[in-house]
């Protein structure tokens, strides 16, 4: 099982997978040059939502079409730190209408 967080330091964001730096994915779509962001609805939120779902589903096509859904319904959300595991985004995705 995979774990995702991010947290707000004084050098800015950081975003881990199992506690690599998690890439943006900009080669399967670059919503902003901003980096990663949450705790709001936008762009960059939307590129961590893109970044997370590509890495958990292992699916570029399938991880865009859902990357707003899931930052509307977890991205924007998040606290100023967090941490999501695999189920968290398993049981998030079941809870989205099927876009995909």
């Amino acid at each position: 099982m995979s774990v995702y967080e991010g947290k707000r330091t004084i050098d800015g964001l950081v975003v881990t997978k199992d506690g690599a730096p998690l890439s943006e994915h900009t080669e399967v779509k670059q919503f902003t040059t901003w980096g990663f962001e949450w705790t709001y609805e936008g762009e960059s939120p939307q590129q961590l939502a893109l970044a997370i779902l590509v890495e958990h589903l292992g699916d570029a096509r399938r991880a865009l079409a859902l990357s707003e859904p899931f930052m509307r319904q977890v991205i924007a959300n998040l606290d100023n730190d967090w941490t999501l595991t695999s189920g968290d985004i398993d049981a998030a995705l079941a809870g989205l209408k099927s876009v995909a």
